[in-house]
């Protein structure tokens, strides 16, 4: 600095400084106030023409055959309105489709436009939630004004939950409730719309403003479930169709083994199976590259983690644990694969598969399903005498399904036939749902710990055969099981689908 003040002269820099700082702040203010009134400024709604956006027919859409049965209505109207308005229908004003993430909810958006041949806008919620106020509410006019002229047209609003929550909660400006307001008002009929049909898309349905649920807003909800067997059979189909298949691939059975997964799983699996064949230079999609694909996505990709003898050889105990229990407890399904080969955060996995889809479980089923989750720690305490970190992921499911059997389904020994919500609930029913919930949790564990205390032959065989192998299928499994006594009947089977305990 002395040497900057020596060369221009200390006074005159100065002097110097203070001339221009004024207007050099000037100019920063300007930008400032020109990029506020850029992002003030109402944008366009995204345009998809039917003829400029991507083809989807009803015929590549499967699994989802009762909300197409539900949209088929609107493209029938949206085509031929006269024979409707003739005996005094209208067509539904919004339509809410609402489902997990990955069952469609998107592409039916898209194939009711194409089908009937209508002008297709699509925005995302997100788009409409703005730092200013009245910024939201004035994009929501215009979208609505450029879809009244190129009407017949569909309005698509994903993600909905992100601007229609429940008004006058944690928005202290007030935008989310005047975008809110606004979307109300041109869903409400009071300015002249058209046919204009507004479908939207939501995974939070308990989260959205009553005011938008009611009959006149969205006069439907379609809830777009995930697919069951042959739905993910018809996915397979549509996501194979141009691709070499090898003459193993059997995508009936490869629908069995991937019960409650979505359509977007299925097409990811489809994906990674090619992949997988063209790195390994073959000229067909074979059984072994669906095989990896489901291990992939179900369990993460291989990590190249070394885990020492002693790491080895508690994982093996682990993952024996879960697949043993599964094997002993009657209405778990059976064991796919064990693998204690280190997959995404897991140091090893037990991969389930169920004979069937079903829909409602009984309380020893979800208790039995516990007991499986918790074996691996059963094993690590029975037979190293203490426990390690490798069961985080079995103690977040436990907790969930402890947690979902008192509050939701009333299936606790003292909290019988109501459902707790979490608000505004007295602190002894708290914590009287903490003890039920540690007590459906902490009787799973004794059970795992009978279990493989009374079968620790069968504990010690599978544990060595992991260590040899590294990975055993179910043809493996059944060899080193062979005599080991099986329940007596099967009860049933797991609702959560394809499940990789760690």
């Amino acid at each position: 600095m002395s040497v900057l003040a020596s060369f221009l002269g200390y006074y005159d820099f100065k002097e110097w400084s203070g001339i221009w700082i004024g207007p050099i702040l000037m100019v920063v203010l300007i930008v400032l106030f020109a990029v506020a009134l850029r992002q003030m400024r109402p944008t366009r709604p995204q345009q998809i023409k039917p003829e400029a956006s991507p083809q989807i027919a009803w015929d590549e859409i499967a699994g989802v055959d009762e909300a197409k049965d539900e949209l088929r209505e609107v493209v029938d109207f949206m085509k031929d309105p006269q024979r409707f308005k003739a005996l005094g229908a209208t067509v539904p004003k919004g339509i809410l489709l609402h489902g997990p993430p990955g069952t469609g909810k998107t592409l039916l958006a898209k194939a009711v436009a194409h089908e009937s041949g209508a002008n297709f806008f699509a925005q995302s919620a997100a788009a409409f939630v703005e730092t200013f106020v009245g910024v939201g509410a004035a994009r929501i006019r215009r979208l609505f004004k450029v879809a009244r002229k190129k009407a017949p047209a569909i309005v698509f609003i994903d993600e909905l939950d992100a601007v229609g929550g429940r008004r006058g909660v944690g928005d202290v400006s007030g935008e989310k409730d005047q975008t809110l307001n606004q979307l109300l008002v041109e869903m409400d009929g009071f300015t002249a719309r058209g046919d204009v049909v507004v479908i939207a898309a939501s995974n939070l349905l308990e989260k959205l403003d009553p005011a938008l649920l009611r009959p006149g807003r969205f006069d439907r909800q379609v809830f777009v479930a995930p697919p069951d067997r042959r739905g993910r059979e018809r996915i397979l189909q549509v996501h194979t169709r141009g691709k070499p298949l090898a003459p193993s691939v059997d995508l009936g059975l490869i629908a069995r083994q991937t019960s409650g997964l979505t359509g977007a799983d299925l097409a990811n699996i489809c994906n990674e199976a090619a992949i997988g064949a063209a790195r390994r230079h073959n000229e067909q999609i074979g059984a072994r590259d669906f095989d990896a694909a489901l291990e992939r996505v179900v369990a993460g990709m291989q990590a190249k983690r070394g885990l020492n003898e002693k790491e080895k050889r508690i994982v093996a105990y682990h993952e024996a644990g879960h697949g043993l229990c599964a094997e002993l407890l009657p209405s778990v399904d059976r064991v796919h694969r064990i693998s204690i080969v280190p997959r995404g955060r897991a140091l090893g996995y037990t991969l389930n598969l169920p004979e069937e889809d079903r829909y409602l479980k009984t309380r020893d089923e979800l208790i039995d399903r516990m007991t499986m989750l918790l074996g691996g720690r059963a094993a690590e305490q029975l037979v190293f005498g203490s426990v390690t970190t490798g069961a985080a992921g079995d103690y977040e499911v436990v907790t969930s399904l402890a947690a979902a059997m008192v509050d939701e389904y009333a299936m606790g020994t003292r909290v019988k036939l109501r459902r707790i919500d979490g608000d505004h609930v007295a602190e002894a029913t708290l914590r009287l749902r903490d003890e039920e919930q540690a007590d459906l949790a902490d009787g799973a564990y004794r059970a795992a710990l009978g279990l493989l205390r009374a079968h620790r032959r069968w504990l010690d065989a599978l544990a060595d055969a992991l260590l040899e192998q590294e990975v055993l299928e179910r043809a493996d499994i059944d060899r080193v099981l062979a005599d080991l006594p099986r329940p007596a009947a099967v009860a049933g089977t797991d609702e959560l689908g394809v499940a990789a305990a760690e």
